[in-house]
């Protein structure tokens, strides 16, 4: 009997530390994206891309996190990881490479632009530099 409550235990105890496979990044078009940072004051936006890149030209009130940086995990740490977060970049790539960190850092809520800021740039939607 002991060893069924120990065998229980480890069993309980190692899919605690398992990943949440039911957590999805969720790809979204630049109409959705813009729609939704309309409706949502709560959400956390993240341009991805470079300092240069970023200074050149990013979404209004998007925090820039480079995801090449050493310091990615630490910053992306400081985030709220209930409230949405949706991520940008050029493309879609290192956006795809960011959701999935964010994933594994347990955060809830991730939204991927799907074409990156050129899908969003291409709509005629409005930017910064």
């Amino acid at each position: 009997m002991k060893y069924l409550f120990v065998l229980f235990t480890l069993f309980f105890s190692l899919q605690s530390c398992h990943e949440d496979t039911s957590v999805t990044v969720n790809r979204v078009t630049p109409q959705e994206m813009r729609a939704a940072l309309l409706q949502d004051a709560t959400i956390q936006l993240l341009d991805v891309r470079t300092p240069t890149e970023y200074e050149a030209s990013h979404l209004k009130s998007a925090q820039n996190i480079c995801v090449t940086d050493s310091d990615f995990i630490e910053r992306a740490e400081e985030l709220d990881k209930d409230k949405p977060v949706y991520v940008y970049c050029k493309k879609g790539g290192r956006s795809a490479k960011a959701s999935k960190i964010l994933k594994e850092l347990g955060f809830t809520k991730i939204y991927d632009l799907n074409g990156g800021i050129t899908a969003w740039d291409a709509e005629g939607l409005e930017t910064e530099n």
